[in-house]
């Protein structure tokens, strides 16, 4: 939460990426282990964290909160939608949601997540906030998975200019052992197992001070059986939302199909007519390249239908079998299956009269 103040004191202490970036990197690596759909980053602050966590493919719902509204709304921007995002579409969904409220109140909306981060968070709560805490995330929320990081005091005689804390709104900050007997109680409490690790190497020869930041990942013992009582109203209020364009929504994965079938049958046609120009009037070479114009004219549509029939060229026409189009793996993976492929572009792409192939007019070009 407190990025750009911690890295003014450990300027000397070279950390390399940055305290911050390490951290986020760590939950990351995370996410790309246990592949969570759901992820909740309770002090989300700038959103830094859920801007790098937009990108992991496996996420689906991304939810951010926060007690201070004017931070969030100064980067909230960034977790918007691209033009790109909108050009091509990602086959998952994902929508992104930030939430105003505290950690020590209940709300429905925080449910149902299956790895919640508190990066330098607790450290922030007033004492009467810390005691709800654990209620709130492990007894009410209980995710899958919990990672809570937090400074590690024995490392603060290392850092120059730290006389106390290392930021003004710290509330305390923990040694090794006071975070680890606050993280195995709450643990016991609530059927979790955690083990501690970091980030931020001390010093060679100075390893029992341990890490910068400490990290405690929490993993639920038990699936989860019975919901706590949830409460009647929300208490959070959402500041921002975001649903990202996805290929699960019809109106976007027909967009990208008709796109992909247009690209694929353009790059057929030019290849057809490249070489319909290079055999010219020469008959013997040209009917090796294609039938008869008499024989395509008789059974026009009947031959284009057929599975693996080549591409045609009918006077200032070209015919690119369907069948020829959804062989090629973008499309083919878009579709599914064939009877999907002619359902999305029915009526919004140019077919034969029997709808069995995209047809080209070449007279204009």
């Amino acid at each position: 939460m407190d990025k750009n103040f911690q890295e003014e004191f450990t300027q000397i202490i070279k950390f390399q990426p940055p305290l911050y970036k390490q951290r986020h990197q760590f939950v990351k690596d995370l996410v790309e282990k246990y592949k969570p759909k759901k992820v909740a980053d309770l002090g989300c602050a700038d959103c830094s964290l859920l801007w790098m966590l937009k990108f992991c493919s496996c996420i689906e719902v991304l939810a951010g909160l926060d007690i201070c509204a004017n931070v969030m709304k100064e980067k909230m921007h960034t977790l918007s939608p691209l033009p790109v995002d909108y050009l091509q579409p990602s086959e998952r969904s994902l929508t992104v949601t930030l939430h105003h409220g505290s950690v020590a109140h209940k709300d429905p909306c925080m449910l149902g997540f299956d790895l919640v981060t508190c990066i330098e968070l607790i450290e922030h709560l007033e004492e009467s906030e810390l005691k709800k805490f654990p209620e709130v995330v492990f007894g009410f929320m209980a995710p899958s998975i919990v990672v809570i990081s937090t400074p590690n005091s024995e490392f603060n005689p290392l850092l120059p200019g730290v006389m106390l804390y290392r930021h003004p709104d710290h509330k305390f900050e923990w040694s090794q052992a006071q975070f680890q007997s606050w993280a195995l109680e709450t643990a016991r409490c609530y059927n979790y197992s955690v083990e501690f690790t970091g980030v931020g190497h001390p010093p060679t020869g100075m390893e029992k001070v341990g890490f910068c930041t400490q990290i405690g990942v929490f993993v639920r013992k038990y699936p989860q059986t019975v919901q706590s009582e949830k409460p009647t109203e929300a208490v959070y209020k959402t500041v921002f939302k975001a649903v990202y364009p996805s290929l699960k929504d019809e109106k976007y994965l027909q967009n990208a199909v008709i796109s992909e079938v247009m690209f694929t049958a353009q790059i057929i046609k030019h290849r057809l007519m490249s070489k319909h120009k290079e055999y010219g009037d020469d008959p013997e070479r040209k009917s090796k390249f294609q039938p008869s114009m008499d024989c395509f004219s008789d059974y026009l549509g009947k031959l284009v239908v057929e599975k693996n029939m080549e591409p045609f060229v009918s006077g200032n026409e070209v015919y690119i079998p369907l069948t020829t189009i959804f062989s090629f793996p973008k499309v083919n993976r878009l579709c599914g299956t064939f009877e999907k492929l002619c359902k999305l572009i029915a009526g919004k792409v140019t077919l034969s009269s029997d709808g069995s192939a995209v047809m080209f007019n070449t007279e204009y070009e």
